[in-house]
């Protein structure tokens, strides 16, 4: 087991199964069903996080340009300080729109392409505080129902979520991660940008049985 898995990995599951090497290999086999699970409801509320940004932006920026290729608009030099250092915030988003771009084929690549090929972790930072007055008054706040606070309801779960989706795509342990937490984060999060897809959720996922099936 060690030879595929290797000896620091699959130590930490030694050490949940007090060193019995059959239970530790049946922890890790459950770690990876209940990370497809994961992965499986995180792409749902990825995709639905992204189209709903990407509309509530085309409704504040609706072009021409798609605001995609509008980033130094949208994304406006905004500095604050951190430690002794002034730092553009909106620097990073800047050049996560024009990788995108530049992987979808170019300025004439179809907004959809673009956005899509955005990664989660350029969603997740738009909700920050740094972000508040300048994206979320404006536009953001309109992708989820009245009464929404953005840092309880949205930039705290979505930055969960992104973590648990960073450890779970690297193939990480779970054993000590609030899976349930986590769960209840990406349902709420799912319910408040459609109520119909944390009703899907709701079905389809597995993580709740198998947080009952835990050896």
């Amino acid at each position: 087991m060690e030879r595929w898995l290797s000896v620091p990995r699959f130590s930490v599951y030694l050490a949940a199964a007090d060193a019995d090497r059959g239970r530790a290999l049946a922890l890790y086999e459950w770690n990876t069903q209940i990370s497809a699970a994961l992965l499986h409801d995180l792409a749902h509320v990825e995709v639905g996080l992204r189209n709903a940004y990407d509309r509530a932006l085309s409704d504040r920026w609706p072009g021409p340009p798609h605001w995609t290729l509008a980033g130094d608009t949208v994304f406006a030099p905004v500095y604050r300080t951190r430690g002794r250092r002034r730092v553009d915030v909106n620097e990073r988003p800047r050049d996560n729109l024009r990788q995108a771009i530049g992987n979808a084929g170019g300025p004439a690549a179809r907004p959809g392409k673009v956005v899509a090929e955005l990664m989660f972790g350029f969603w997740r930072y738009l909700s920050s505080a740094a972000h508040e007055k300048t994206l979320w008054v404006p536009a953001l706040h309109r992708a989820f129902p009245r009464g929404t606070d953005r840092a309880a309801h949205v930039d705290g779960p979505v930055g969960r979520l992104h973590d648990l989706r960073n450890r779970v795509a690297h193939h990480e342990p779970l054993l000590t991660t609030d899976v349930a937490g986590r769960f209840a984060d990406l349902l709420g999060l799912a319910s408040r940008l459609e109520p119909r897809l944390g009703q899907h959720l709701q079905v389809t996922s597995n993580v709740s049985r198998l947080l009952t099936t835990r050896p």
